[in-house]
């Protein structure tokens, strides 16, 4: 690998004594410097670059734990960098991991040379090779063709770049306003003085328009530029110091001497509030040195892995398990100042006060397996999650569906905050809370939101309460952007039914006795939409009758799924669902039929491969498994209620192969973190397998020992311990476990089990066993 030599880099004093910000003067943080690398890291098995390639859409950039910064490279590909396409158009401060379409990518910068002729990032973009890029957690390099080497880092709220030119008086970072992943409406820059410049970008857009949302940038060099200037469309004017545009390239250059001091360094803080919130968030946590920012992050990020502690295994599941780790603590990020302040959904400035806000809510992916992986991880943060979600709807007056920053997307369908909260309530992670958040989540469940108001919510809710379904209207118009629960009417009935059935759990425990038998009544609402006929779930009109297709392979109304992919997501009534199909023998036959559970016992990674995966947006007209989306990821340990639990080993062990350590390695988009934590998950043995309740249901762990470490805070304990020892490849098959060396027959843990228990092990074979397969044995039906 080439690289540059660089030079001994000053330090940050002299570059801070002379910085004026706003009026104030820029101070370094008082944040220790990190303690130095060691051998034997778990942040050396991370490969960021998983899911580069292939749509995974994950990005391979430098960010700490849920941080507001996320500074990665962009390539051309509408989310951001894809590992097949060889030029950088910049590196952008915001990036969310494996969404489907453009969002973020906001302030792409460049280092470049010579004079500044091209304002298009598409044209400057630069050359750059694989063989001389590296990515790890906190830390990001690439040599660019230009002979320019660059360097990425972050803090919570600020990235880090430094940059070692050629030998040049012409060296240059072009920071882009104008230009980014998304819709960007307008932007605004202004160079402050010889070493800072100030954005302002106005954006709008996920997968189709939404209201705009802005975000606030300020950028600060570690030594003073030579000349600068700004661009307005094509046209660069040196000595320039304000530009703005409306829909148009905008963006500011400044230029550096570097014959003899080839660095150069420039930390980028970010505010959704206001230029002062990005010159606080810059005060606060810049004015380090990038080796002491990226050695910070590094430690960061090494707590986090710390925090589960696997042992056996290959070398290629260890790293898969790690890096799937890692992308599980990218999302969601925060949103408030170090003041506390953040925008609403309002649209007006709020301070949040004794937690953190966050934002970006990917709640259809999200509240299967990421939220519960990080109520047991990350409590806290959970909480303050939790917490911001309740914002959302006492200042914009409804709960999310798919926020981003500022603004209400309204992508995907159904009602994903329910499960989402509830499961924040049943892991006791909304402690003085639960009343705010039950009448949040009361009157989502029981209306709609004004015809005013940005989110759709249920929005088939009218004919859902006196149906008992939402009906399928094929090429109904949409009131409000974003995706229409009309136009899923079968799924969005199973995903209402779905919530209703956790919101009666939580209302039971409230004391709400009448709320609880009414939505426990509509969480057999699931029942609506079984044809008899077929003996599949299917879409009706509005008239009531079925619609669309017979084949259950070729049916419409269901989001991304097919009705073979939709029958097994009744987690709430999982026994009910299995008498309509005929009883256990005939829904064994058809989850065996799903999996292809034959060729699955001959060949598991061939069966994952050609049969279950057919491309990565393969998501309709097919009858077998699908593990790279949503609707699925619960359907293994459908197995669990059929009193056949070897079998959900079977096919989780399968799905587990498609996670590799290469670009390709991940199945499908990884969703703000929800295909990693279904593998961090399914690997340990313990998955969710009822969202929104606190019931998790067991397989045989990848590994043969994981050691947890849990917040004594929420998990007095401090500890869990799942062992398999001796579990491999042939002996995957659960002889017999023990909670704390108690006999453990049931397929299930409770929350409160985790709370009270140290270590739960298991004894393994090489063939199936009688264990767990009694009726009383399965997760219960809920209520």
């Amino acid at each position: 690998m080439h690289r540059i030599p660089r030079p001994r880099l000053r330090g940050p004093a002299a570059a801070l004594a002379a910085a004026a910000l706003l009026g104030g003067v820029l101070t370094g943080g008082a944040t220790a410097e990190a303690a130095p690398r060691s051998e034997g890291r778990l942040t050396d098995l991370v490969n960021p670059f998983i899911g580069t390639q292939n749509e995974g859409n994950t990005y391979p950039g430098a960010s700490v734990p849920f941080g507001m910064v996320q500074l990665s490279p962009d390539t051309g590909h509408n989310t951001g960098y894809d590992y097949g396409e060889n030029h950088i158009r910049g590196f952008s401060s915001v990036h969310l991991s494996g969404v489907g379409c453009g969002l973020g990518g906001d302030l792409p910068t460049l280092p470049t040379t010579g004079d500044v002729t091209e304002t298009d990032y598409a044209k400057y973009a630069a050359e750059f090779s694989h063989d001389d890029e590296k990515a790890s957690p906190g830390y990001y390099r690439v040599g660019l063709g230009t002979g320019i080497e660059a360097e990425l880092t972050a803090t919570q709220r600020t990235g880090v770049q430094r940059y070692t030119f050629p030998a040049t008086d012409k060296a240059n970072v072009l920071l882009n306003a104008g230009q980014s992943l998304h819709r960007t409406l307008s932007s605004e820059v202004e160079i402050l003085d010889n070493r800072t410049v100030r954005t302002a970008i106005k954006g709008s857009g996920f997968c189709q328009d939404t209201k705009a949302y802005t975000v606030y940038t300020v950028t600060h060099f570690d030594r003073p530029f030579t000349t600068s200037g700004t661009w307005n469309g094509d046209t660069v004017t040196e000595g320039s110091k304000k530009s703005s545009a409306t829909g148009a390239r905008n963006g500011a250059w400044l230029r550096f001497d570097t014959t003899t001091d080839r660095t150069v360094e420039a930390t980028t803080a970010l505010s959704y509030v206001d230029a002062e919130g990005a010159a606080l968030n810059l005060r606060a946590e810049g004015g380090r040195s990038f080796d002491r920012v990226e050695r910070a992050a590094q430690r960061t990020w090494e707590d986090r892995l710390e925090g589960v502690k696997a042992r056996g295994g290959s070398d290629g599941l260890r790293r898969t398990f790690y890096s799937s780790l890692y992308r599980s603590f990218l999302a969601p990020n925060v949103g408030s100042d170090v003041d506390g302040r953040y925008t609403g959904w309002d649209q007006k400035t709020h301070r949040a006060k004794g937690f953190t806000y966050y934002q970006n809510w990917s709640l259809w992916d999200t509240y299967r397996t990421q939220a519960q992986l990080l109520s047991l991880l990350a409590p806290h943060e959970s909480r303050d999650m939790a917490l911001s979600v309740l914002r959302i709807d006492a200042e914009s007056g409804w709960v999310p569906k798919w926020g981003y920053g500022t603004v209400e997307t309204n992508i995907m369908t159904g009602d994903p905050v329910t499960p989402f909260l509830t499961n924040a309530y049943q892991q006791g992670l909304l402690k003085g809370y639960e009343e705010e958040a039950y009448r949040a989540l009361k009157k989502n469940a029981d209306g709609e939101p004004p015809a005013d108001s940005a989110p759709v919510g249920r929005e088939a809710n009218t004919e859902y309460l006196k149906d008992g379904f939402a009906p399928y209207v094929k090429g109904r118009p949409h009131a409000k952007p974003g995706d229409s629960d009309y136009d899923h009417g079968a799924s969005a009935t199973l995903e209402y039914a779905l919530s209703d059935g956790m919101l009666a759990e939580m209302a039971r425990d409230l004391g709400h006795d009448a709320d609880a038998a009414r939505y426990e009544s509509r969480a057999q609402n699931y029942r609506k939409i079984f044809d008899p006929s077929t003996g599949f779930f299917r879409a009706r009109d509005a008239s009531g009758a079925f619609t669309g297709p017979a084949d259950p392979a070729q049916s419409e109304g269901f989001h991304e799924g097919t009705s073979w992919q939709y029958q097994w997501m009744v987690p709430q009534d999982i026994p009910g669902m299995v008498g309509l199909i005929g009883g256990k023998d005939a829904a064994n036959r058809r989850l065996d039929s799903f999996f292809a559970y034959d060729k699955l016992l001959a060949d598991p990674a061939k069966t994952a491969r050609e049969v279950w995966v057919n491309g990565p947006y393969a998501y309709y007209n097919a009858d077998k498994y699908n593990p790279q989306n949503e609707p699925d990821l619960i359907a293994p340990y459908t197995y669990l209620s059929t009193g056949q639990p070897w079998k959900t080993t079977d096919v989780v062990h399968a799905a587990l192969t498609l996670f590799t350590n290469g670009p390709t390695g991940m199945t499908g988009n990884d969703d703000l973190g929800t295909m990693s934590a279904w593998m961090v998950l399914s690997s340990i043995g313990v998955f969710p397998v009822q969202p929104g309740t606190d019931t998790w249901g067991l397989s045989t762990p990848a590994f043969e020992r994981v050691d947890i470490t849990l917040d004594r805070r929420y998990y007095p304990r401090g500890s869990l311990t799942v062992s398999a020892p001796g579990a491999s490849d042939t002996d995957r098959y659960i002889q017999s476990a023990r909670l704390d060396g108690a006999r453990q027959s049931r397929t299930y843990l409770t929350t409160d089990d985790i709370r009270s228990a140290r270590s739960l092990s298991f004894t393994v074979g090489g063939s199936p066993s009688a264990w767990g397969t009694s009726p009383e044995d399965a997760p219960p039906a809920l209520g």
